[in-house]
């Protein structure tokens, strides 16, 4: 019953890690990290008019639409950190695989995207 009971804790306590790692996904303060640290690129894969409306300060607008031909003009150096964004993170994770595709084996979507931006508070600002 010991045993059982303990590995019912570890579970409990390792589950958000497993559970995150599988997601793909980098949290906003991770992202912030990645930004300072290893200059990062923020890319926000909404359309314009979103864009627009509201983004992650220092994020570079390219629609999911057209990541592939305009990547590689955007970020030159392939080694360095991709952050993709979009709205709740559905189109930034699919901008993430494919950019791993194009080359760009550190790209990486934000977990629950602009919304968990705001959520832990950091700057947004409109086009």
């Amino acid at each position: 019953m010991l045993v059982a009971v303990a590995a019912t804790s570890a579970l409990g306590l390792f589950w958000p890690a497993m559970t995150k790692g599988a997601a793909g996904g980098v949290e906003p303060t991770e992202a912030v990290m990645l930004i300072n640290r290893e200059k990062a690129v923020l890319i926000d894969v909404c359309e314009p008019a979103e864009f627009a409306q509201g983004h992650a300060v220092g994020a570079k607008n390219i629609p999911l639409a057209q990541l592939e031909a305009q990547l590689p003009q955007v970020v030159k150096n392939k080694s360095l950190p991709v952050i993709m964004v979009c709205q709740v993170g559905g189109r930034a994770s699919r901008a993430a695989s494919q950019a791993q595709k194009l080359g760009y084996e550190r790209a990486q979507a934000l977990a629950g995207g602009l919304k968990a931006w705001r959520e832990a508070s950091l700057p947004v600002e409109k086009a």
